[in-house]
């Protein structure tokens, strides 16, 4: 993963470089001050995406600030 990729404060989704919004949720709160991610595949199946509150497969960031 690129690390100049924009991850939202919301949602924490990773998205493409040059977004302006989030792919996920739409928030316009997007950063490049981001940690570590995790790809969920299957989020109904995930005790991860259970605790990140995740219902959509994709890549997320562990730490937004």
């Amino acid at each position: 993963m690129a690390s100049n990729r924009l991850v939202c404060r919301e949602c924490h989704l990773v998205n493409q470089a040059n977004a302006e919004t989030c792919e996920n949720c739409g928030s316009s709160s997007l950063t490049e001050d981001w940690a570590g991610y995790v790809v969920i595949a299957h989020p109904e199946e995930s005790e991860i995406a259970r605790e990140m509150q995740v219902d959509r497969p994709g890549a997320y960031a562990l730490k937004v600030r």
